[in-house]
């Protein structure tokens, strides 16, 4: 078997939300409603879209997050583009489909590399596509998930981002410590405190969305 993540230009409620914003969306659909995650430091204008297009039932909020089930399918409205291109060349979908930079980020599950190419070509005629990553699938333990790295990885906020990326540069995590986080912040150009909360967050999405995976 082959999996690989495409990149799809596309158009739907779900990709407009993240133009020009900090939001990141992952939806699993079943067909009469989906389960929808949003994440980011604008949060909130997605929601309101998505209540206007396909309704919300039920929403949570934890800090810059939101978990909602939807009224309605998104499918139902108008955004069937990948079953279509699927279907003939018979691959599946692996959930969630992923929404950022006004893309769809799909993982595309087929019996052999032409089958993967099929659907490549065929999205690529109307869209613009490019392959994200692609690995073969050998084997698989029947208590592992098939997994790729990016879907292990917790989406993080520009800021979160920066402060991790400049505490491995400036080697906050090595023994001993190459910097203090008044250092790095300095760097970073704000202040102790917000760099620390970046940084806090950051580390708690990255490790609880491992053990999910490793530890279950």
């Amino acid at each position: 078997m082959y999996e690989a993540t495409l990149r799809i230009d596309h158009q739907s409620p779900y990709a407009d939300v993240t133009l020009g914003k900090d939001v990141h969306v992952e939806m699993w659909c079943n067909q009469y409603c989906d389960l929808v995650y949003v994440s980011g430091s604008d949060i909130e204008t997605p929601v309101e879209t998505f209540d206007d297009t396909v309704g919300i039932q039920e929403i949570v909020y934890k800090d810059e997050e939101a978990v909602l089930i939807t009224d309605s399918c998104l499918l139902d409205y108008r955004d069937n583009l990948l079953e279509g291109y699927l279907q003939p060349h018979q691959c599946l979908s692996l959930p969630p489909l992923t929404y950022s930079d006004v893309a769809l980020f799909a993982r595309v599950l087929a019996l052999t590399e032409e089958q993967l190419s099929g659907v490549y070509h065929s999205i690529s005629d109307s869209h613009r596509v490019t392959v994200e990553a692609k690995r073969e699938i050998r084997s698989i333990a029947p208590d592992i998930p098939i997994l790729m790295l990016d879907s292990a990885l917790p989406t993080l906020s520009d800021g979160q981002q920066r402060a991790l990326s400049l505490a491995v540069e400036m080697g906050y995590y090595e023994i001993p410590r190459g910097s203090t986080t008044g250092e790095i912040a300095d760097e970073m150009g704000v202040s102790r405190r917000t760099f620390e909360e970046h940084l806090r967050r950051a580390e708690n999405k990255i490790i609880k969305n491992l053990l999910r995976y490793f530890l279950t």
